[in-house]
């Protein structure tokens, strides 16, 4: 089994945490069947080579956990001190942006920002385009510049010998520096590279390419991705991205005609973290979804029928959410939502529906 095809796997059943897959279907199947037969990194399994997709799977990335974490928009209006740097002086990067007022953070952001590698592109048209998975020490953000992909992807300080272990079969590591960070780069192939930063912090980071690159061309992108202040790395949130702030203004609108299930509490949904509308949209389906198939479960084994259909009614009813509509035509969820909940409708619940759906 190659990389890429471990990857296309990985990334077609979407873990949703250690030990837990997504979606799990015949794809899922022989996802757990591969894994089975080839070593992991302790304490979890590597994903090798990671690809971007035109759609994303299934709760790409998800993991809940509160972690603040950023997205660079187009164009930043706060200047980036470069960490480490020999003279400690600032620069007058390309980076600008319409950010919001820095004292407006509140501590628990500023907190986890403070956690994370806080890594950017200063580069003009780099953009990120998605932020997810973020859990302690783990999280990724991929930026874009309308052709090619950087994913930036990290993981906990402890993880790291197995990681590069693994990359040296890859190829032979070639000594580079980003921002003055130490790393190996690693060649997949000739426009196909990874970059290992070395531990720090509690974590490790890895950059890893998407698209067609050059090796003068990576080169160039290496020499201007920069690690920021948390402030400054916090100013980079577009509007669009739901930080812990804006929770209660998006959940709104997610559940604008999503009915919830018994004791559905919206106030626990700040534990969710930092995300992408689609991540968020995920997150809080998922929590729906799972409501009403406990509802469901509990109904059955009580002989409640009136609530039994009240659950079957709302679970079908998912076919016309908004949000999983808006969803559709970026990514894998709602397609994977909507099987598992047509499934315990019809009373026929997957024995592995938790899994499928992230529940808890």
């Amino acid at each position: 089994m190659t990389d890429e095809h471990l990857d296309r796997m990985v990334r077609d059943a979407d873990p949703y945490r250690p030990g837990v897959i997504r979606h799990l279907d015949g794809a899922a199947q022989n996802l757990v069947e591969e894994i089975m037969s080839v070593p992991t990194l302790d304490p979890v399994a590597e994903p090798p080579g990671k690809r971007f997709r035109a759609r994303r799977g299934v709760m790409s990335g998800l993991a809940g956990a509160s972690v603040a974490a950023t997205l660079l928009a187009g164009v930043l209006t706060v200047s980036i001190m470069k960490l480490d740097q020999p003279d400690g002086h600032p620069t007058t990067p390309a980076i600008t942006s319409e950010a919001t007022d820095p004292a407006a953070y509140s501590a628990m952001v500023l907190k986890a920002a403070e956690e994370n590698p806080r890594l950017l592109i200063d580069q003009p048209g780099w953009k990120a385009t998605t932020v997810y998975g973020f859990a302690e020490k783990t999280g990724t953000i991929a930026f874009s510049d309308g052709e090619r992909q950087v994913e930036m992807n990290w993981y906990p300080a402890g993880q790291y010998d197995g990681y590069h272990e693994d990359r040296l079969h890859v190829s032979k590591p070639e000594p580079v520096k980003v921002d003055g960070w130490s790393a190996d780069l690693f060649r997949y192939s000739a426009s196909d590279f990874a970059v290992m930063l070395r531990p720090r912090d509690g974590s490790f980071v890895e950059l890893r390419t998407g698209g067609t690159w050059t090796r003068s061309e990576f080169d160039r992108v290496l020499a201007d991705v920069v690690r920021v202040d948390a402030r400054t790395w916090l100013a980079a949130l577009p509007p669009e991205i739901v930080t812990p702030e804006r929770v209660d203004e998006q959940a709104a609108k997610v559940l604008a005609d999503v009915p919830l299930p018994p004791g559905f509490d919206t106030t626990t949904l700040g534990d969710l973290g930092t995300n992408d509308a689609y991540q968020f949209g995920a997150k809080v389906t998922s929590r729906v979804g799972c409501g009403w198939i406990a509802e469901w479960l509990r109904a059955k084994k009580a002989g409640d029928d009136a609530a039994l259909r009240r659950a079957a009614d709302a679970l079908r009813s998912s076919h016309k959410w908004t949000v999983l509509h808006q969803m559709n035509d970026e990514g894998d969820w709602p397609e994977a939502f909507w099987e598992t909940a047509d499934k315990v409708a019809a009373g026929k619940p997957p024995a592995q529906y938790e899994e499928a759906l992230g529940c808890e």
